[in-house]
């Protein structure tokens, strides 16, 4: 099962990743009041960015493996993004949430939302290398009531050392 979620992963990012490039999938389980800080996935320390590590998080997916039918609150959220003005979006991202909280995707079992964490950019001696994207921050808001579970597919520049890697 595991192998089939991360050749799903790597399908849907394209066909130029190989499977070294992913860490090692990771569940978290939210009960009611439990969240998880304004974060980024990318790493600003040059530690965690070695070639080892495969360089920096180039990817997320965070997949809702679970949500109780009774869930309320625990969507993710993205400060800094843009609501989608169209209604039909309202099934996915909690329309009711004032425009300058930017985005909350709904934690509804089986969906996933992926962003890219890194661009590119030229630097000054005219090479291309990458930078975090400062509007992949986001939260996992407070479930309210029920629980969710959620599974982190992180797709890093590189090839992670053997020893980083899953099975």
């Amino acid at each position: 099962m595991v192998r089939c979620i991360e050749q799903r992963a790597l399908s849907f990012q394209g066909f130029d990743r190989q499977r070294e490039s992913l860490e090692p999938l990771q569940l978290v389980k939210y009960g009611e009041s439990q969240k998880y800080h304004t974060h980024t996935d990318w790493f600003t320390s040059p530690a965690q960015t070695t070639s080892e590590f495969g360089g920096n998080r180039l990817s997320s997916f965070f997949v809702y493996v679970h949500a109780s039918p009774d869930i309320i609150g625990g969507g993710t959220q993205f400060p800094l993004l843009d609501a989608p003005e169209d209604e039909r979006w309202c099934e996915f991202v909690n329309c009711d949430v004032d425009i300058e909280d930017g985005v909350v995707f709904r934690p509804i079992q089986g969906n996933a939302v992926f962003w890219r964490n890194l661009v590119g950019v030229r630097g000054k001696d005219g090479k291309m290398g990458y930078v975090g994207d400062r509007r992949t921050l986001h939260a996992g808001l407070p479930v309210q009531r029920g629980s969710k579970v959620g599974m982190n597919v992180w797709t890093r520049e590189g090839v992670l050392d053997r020893k980083y890697r899953s099975g």
